[in-house]
């Protein structure tokens, strides 16, 4: 099969289109044909080896060399294959995934309880936009920042790939929203449901005397510190990451809020998606949001297999709205 193999940090010209094995499905694991996949942060990061400092930290990037081979961790596609002891999937169903890598490939082994039907109102290339940024979002918003009903919500960074789902799923479940983006953006923003939005050209959402219950931040922008005069006295402020940086940030950023928890009055948490082992759980609550209208994938643009280098390297300028898909042909 084609997949993109990364062997070494570098630009984006280090991902190189080559033949490699078709995976074999474990057990319990079923082999997708892979459709349609995203790229986002995620992939950039992994391919630069940025911030240097997560190359000294256990199970992230690799000191000298990526630890992963085949970057892509959205999947849309339909079952070709399944494990031994798989009962819940059969070849041909229609399906996506939140993978920890693989995606860049034409064929990818998902571990069953990662696995989720694909919404049936979305495309291949719109549902491949869904699992990283939706599941990032809702694990944000829901298990990191306890949500509720009626709540003040600020989603900074609300023109990106999980600050355009977290302020549909925010108003779904009945917060108020505020989003944060700049001023290109401010109708999208508006249109998926948020009740305000601040243009961080002109204004600083931590200076206009503004208290919310929940700050998601996926932007960066302002410090952790800064954030806390727009939290409520018992407010929550959940990282979701943070501007680039080659030393720290957004690692840096992410970890200030995770130090500052225990003395201060507001709980300050990160997001790692990763650490959660709900991901089927959320893909489903996703589905039902987008099956019944409330959500759906903002897609910046689609491109071909061929050109992931040049999708890549779009995303990691960082004026993506939403998402960028990349179809598999």
């Amino acid at each position: 099969m084609k997949a993109f193999v990364v062997r070494s940090y570098g630009s984006p010209d280090v991902l190189e289109l080559t033949d490699v094995d078709r995976p074999v499905p474990g057990d319990r694991e079923v082999l997708v044909r892979v459709r349609a996949t995203s790229v986002q942060p995620y992939d950039w990061h992994h391919m630069r080896g940025e911030p240097y400092v997560a190359r000294l930290m256990p199970g992230t990037l690799g000191l000298r060399a990526p630890k992963i081979g085949v970057l892509g961790a959205d999947v849309a596609g339909h079952v070709e294959a399944v494990g031994g002891n798989v009962t819940g999937f059969r070849p041909g169903d229609e399906v996506y995934a939140l993978v920890a890598q693989g995606g860049f490939a034409e064929y990818v082994c998902v571990p069953e309880d990662r696995l989720a039907p694909k919404p049936k109102n979305l495309s291949f290339e719109q549902a491949a936009a869904v699992p990283l940024a939706g599941v990032t979002a809702l694990y944000g918003l829901c298990d990191r920042g306890w949500m509720r009903s009626g709540q003040r919500v600020l989603v900074n960074g609300a023109s990106g790939g999980v600050g355009t789902f977290a302020v549909q799923i925010a108003a779904a479940l009945g917060a108020t929203v505020t989003g944060v983006c700049g001023t290109r953006n401010l109708d999208l923003v508006r249109s998926l449901g948020a009740d305000e939005v601040v243009d961080y050209t002109v204004q600083d959402f931590t200076r206009l005397g503004r208290r919310y219950d929940l700050l998601l931040d996926v932007a960066g922008g302002r410090s952790a510190w800064a954030c806390r005069r727009a939290l409520a006295s018992k407010g929550t402020y959940v990282a979701v990451g943070g501007p680039q940086g080659r030393w720290l940030q957004p690692a840096g950023h992410v970890f200030a809020a995770a130090a500052m928890s225990p003395v201060v009055s507001q709980r300050m948490v990160m997001a790692d998606v990763y650490a959660s082992t709900e991901h089927k759980r959320s893909l489903m609550t996703l589905t039902g949001l987008i099956e019944a209208g409330e959500v759906a994938p903002v897609i910046d643009r689609s491109l071909p297999f061929d050109d992931i280098p040049a999708a890549v390297a779009y995303q990691e300028d960082g004026h993506a709205t939403g998402k960028v898909v990349i179809e598999v042909r």
